[in-house]
């Protein structure tokens, strides 16, 4: 009989081919994913930084926007503005609460016809539900979520182009500017090839039919093979996003932070013809100023800050808390992000990470760390 309290975790196109090279599959966000392979995290996080790696993220969530109101639903879900938006542009984004708390972060792409928000996989069917929910009250346009039919994969790192132009027809990648994308052919699988990336690297990330992507991952990885084109996990895809000050929902960001306080206030555009939902508490949150800010942080040696310690003063007072905390491979040093109180946010701020009752030095910098 089977256990009624056991979840079955859904597989990317890809998991074949994680198990086939050794990759250490774990649960999450719903998904049985590699968290790393046999040459392990700092290999892969220098791979990327230096050569070329491939991610499966095909975990991602891809939603649809189509019809007459099509640029009006997403101008209401979006804290960014997408009426700026050209065709083939693609912007980075928040959606909020009317609290203003942020529901998750996306990326927003305009196609001549139809907008595709890419969101995070373990808020996927909430923000399909809330997506469904603000499209009902307006009327004329239709959310659809293609997720399960499609594959995503990231090609990151300074010999991106070389690995990936070899299979890439219909596209120039030299030609394609930061958040551009195109709709060309992949391993002769029609997809859209997105100047786009978690890394803080030139990298592109690659949307095609699921059912091609044993296909497409043989011919990449062929491609690349001359160029040193390695798979990478979500363990070094979490170190690279952390030292280019990248933040991750759930950790730095969630629905009882606003993008205000927690740094995008360059994708919260508050005086954008449509407002947001959220649009009257940011502005009254920016009127009388965040009380607390995300701020990145370095420590004196390799300590490495956890999510949840707390961040103390001189005093050992309790100003914050860490969201993010990795030792950098480039920087050979404890890095974290986290939220203080206003007062200890300033650039070159001393403050402590409270690890089991000891106070370790830190000092607030300037994002990214590198």
């Amino acid at each position: 009989m089977n256990d009624p309290t056991t979840t079955t975790l859904a597989r990317t196109p890809f998991h074949d081919q994680h198990v086939a090279l050794g990759g250490k599959m774990i649960p999450f966000a719903g998904f049985e994913m590699p968290i790393q392979y046999p040459e392990g995290i700092l290999a892969e996080h220098r791979t990327v930084r230096t050569a070329v790696g491939v991610f499966d993220v095909s975990h991602m969530g891809e939603v649809i926007i189509s019809g007459p109101n099509a640029l009006a639903l997403v101008q209401r879900l979006s804290t960014n503005d997408a009426e700026r938006l050209l065709p083939n542009h693609a912007q980075y984004a928040t959606m909020c609460m009317p609290s203003g708390g942020i529901i998750d972060d996306l990326l927003v792409y305009r196609y001549a016809d139809r907008f595709m928000l890419v969101v995070n996989a373990s808020n996927r069917d909430k923000d399909v539900a809330w997506m469904q929910s603000v499209a009902a009250e307006l009327g004329n346009v239709t959310v659809t979520d293609v997720s399960d039919q499609t594959a995503l994969l990231a090609v990151q790192g300074p010999l991106a182009v070389q690995a990936l132009q070899p299979i890439v027809t219909d596209c120039d990648l030299t030609e394609l500017a930061y958040y551009r994308f195109d709709e060309g052919t992949l391993a002769g699988v029609p997809a859209t090839i997105s100047r786009t990336g978690y890394t803080g690297e030139l990298g592109f990330e690659l949307y095609f039919d699921a059912a091609h992507g044993p296909a497409v991952w043989s011919a990449l990885m062929a491609a690349g093979a001359p160029v040193g084109l390695k798979p990478i996990g979500l363990g070094a895809r979490d170190t690279l996003r952390l030292e280019k000050g990248y933040c991750l929902y759930g950790n730095d960001i969630d629905q009882t932070t606003d993008p205000l306080e927690a740094g995008l206030g360059w994708v919260t555009k508050l005086g954008k013809s449509t407002p947001c939902i959220g649009h009257d508490a940011l502005v009254e949150k920016k009127a009388a100023g965040p009380s607390r800010k995300l701020v990145g942080f370095t420590l004196d040696d390799r300590a490495c800050p956890r999510h949840g310690y707390p961040l103390v003063d001189a005093d050992g007072a309790a100003i914050g808390t860490v969201t993010s905390g990795t030792v950098s491979p480039g920087l050979n040093r404890g890095i974290g992000m986290g939220y203080v109180q206003t007062a200890h946010a300033a650039v070159g701020s001393a403050i402590f990470v409270s690890v089991r009752g000891k106070s370790i030095p830190a000092t607030v910098v300037k994002l990214p760390f590198l």
